[in-house]
């Protein structure tokens, strides 16, 4: 490891000198070379043409990007050049080049980014190349590429290092892609549909929208306790008091919860909700979405993930959460969950940790995380979720026990959460008063008391449905990744001991 090190630092030196003998020419980092031309796009439109055709139709071109290999071989040589879009062979000859800037080329290191002019050509091998004419060293690389046969191959270095990541992982720079793809597909779905798109608070007094315990930081002009938002759901139902009958909000929240393949503090959620529709419906319209974005991005609506596969053609499945642990849970009765007690005792066999002040649908909420999520694996629907653990949802009609809500799993995860809102103001605070009391005794997920938004809902909100789609588990999922942080660009890292920068 030190020799590795120290070989790094030599080659870092050396690229130093190169810079420095730039800088006394007066021509280090230059800004005046412009592409007319991509790579990925140039390969797309000519790659099937041959030489016949480029001496017919003569095509002159600039590229730039960063040098990814470089074969040097006397008076002619190879180089691949990588920008956004892909990659192009050069072609580059003394004869052509002239004698100084062709020993200019043949110091340049792998990594260097370039601006290339030159003519479209076919090699013998049948490679679309640009025979290069004039070349420009645009930036100096001062750090080495991973090696191109085992690229960045530590994990921990890949997320913390991202930007080498992308440069040296054509897959990474592919999942980033998905996740662009993804979200314009959800924005103009909702757009289509009249939906806008509104901007939230980041930072809020008071936290809410979801069950979760948020960052807290401090406003010192203010001398007041301010709250990273875990949701953005309350807001956008108080834009919807306003009028706004068919809004939604992609953007960030905030957790602050463990580390774990599926848990980021920091992760993307899409907020929807639209007036005069009920959870049905969403259920609906949230199928129709993921089938959609689906069948948009890998072509196809067979999902293969880690092994398995799901199919997003069928209509999902929709299941009752009470059903749903009968059915995974064949020695378990009907009768048996309908008593607490029972329940109780169900939970304890499980090795569930139940405190004492859990009613009967926190139980069997907890039942259900234990014995049933890991089993659904194609698109399934639980709905009808208790009350108890759903404090923003409205209560069934016939049940007031449980919630018009829903939860979307697939593969054993929760991908999306929607319901019904609830949008009486009286039984709104009488859960807020709930949660509140289960915060006093310990609970950090437990919801605030919001006193402004009980005094919105008192202005009148029209009956609604609302969802949530995690918007980088779905990227996990489409792009076959098996950590959250292989789908989010910057992931949240431990800071680094000693970061040395050599200079």
């Amino acid at each position: 490891m030190e020799e590795t090190i120290q070989d790094e630092n030599k080659l870092i030196a050396q690229r130093r000198e190169k810079l420095n003998e730039l800088r006394s020419r007066g021509v280090a980092f230059p800004n005046d070379f412009r592409r007319d031309s991509l790579a990925g796009e140039l390969q797309d439109q000519f790659s099937q043409r041959d030489n016949s055709w480029f001496d017919e139709n003569p095509t002159d071109v600039s590229v730039a990007g960063r040098i990814m290999a470089k074969r040097v071989m006397g008076k002619a040589s190879f180089s691949r050049l990588q920008d956004q879009s892909g990659d192009i062979q050069l072609f580059l000859q003394r004869d052509i080049l002239g004698e100084e800037n062709y020993a200019n080329f043949k110091q340049l290191d792998v990594g260097d980014i370039v601006g290339a002019t030159g003519e479209l050509f076919v090699t013998r091998t049948g490679e679309l190349s640009i025979r290069v004419r004039e070349l420009k060293l645009l930036t100096k690389s001062l750090r080495p590429l991973p090696e191109k046969f085992h690229g960045l191959a530590d994990q921990e270095l890949k997320y913390r290092q991202r930007y080498v990541d992308l440069i040296v992982n054509k897959k990474s720079r592919e999942t980033f892609r998905v996740r662009s793809k993804v979200i314009a597909y959800f924005r103009d779905f909702l757009n289509k549909r009249g939906y806008i798109e509104i901007e939230s608070p980041m930072m809020q007094s008071i936290p809410g929208g979801a069950l979760a315990k948020p960052f807290v930081t401090h406003h010192h002009a203010l001398d007041i306790e301010l709250y990273m938002r875990v949701a953005q759901e309350l807001y956008i139902k108080r834009a919807m008091i306003g009028g706004f009958d068919k809004i939604y909000e992609l953007n960030r929240v905030f957790r602050n919860e463990g580390l774990s393949t599926r848990h980021n503090p920091e992760f993307t959620m899409l907020e929807y909700n639209e007036a005069y529709v009920d959870y049905n419906e969403y259920m609906d319209m949230t199928e129709e979405m993921l089938r959609g974005v689906v069948d948009h991005v890998l072509g196809t609506t067979t999902v293969e993930y880690q092994g398995e596969s799901y199919d997003f053609k069928k209509p999902f499945e929709r299941l009752t959460l009470f059903d749903s642990i009968l059915k995974y849970n064949p020695h378990i009765t009907a009768e048996q969950l309908h008593d607490i007690n029972e329940a109780k005792k169900i939970a304890a066999n499980l090795k569930i940790e139940i405190n004492d002040d859990y009613g009967l649908g926190k139980v069997l909420t907890e039942i259900f995380e234990t014995t049933v999520e890991e089993q659904l694996r194609n698109p399934i629907f639980i709905t009808s979720y208790p009350a108890e653990v759903s404090p923003l949802s409205r209560p069934d009609d016939k049940n007031p026990l449980v919630t018009d809500r829903f939860e979307l799993f697939i593969g054993g995860r929760e991908l999306v959460n929607g319901f019904s809102e609830l949008n009486d103001p009286e039984i709104q605070a009488q859960r807020f008063r709930e949660q509140s009391e289960l915060k006093d005794s310990g609970d950090d997920e437990a919801m605030y008391f919001d006193a402004d938004y009980i005094r919105a809902l008192e202005y009148g909100l029209p009956p609604n449905a609302g969802g949530g789609i995690g918007i980088d588990r779905l990227i996990m999922l489409l792009t076959d990744s098996a950590s959250i942080r292989d789908v989010i660009m910057f992931p949240h890292m431990r800071p680094e001991a000693d970061l040395s920068v050599t200079g």
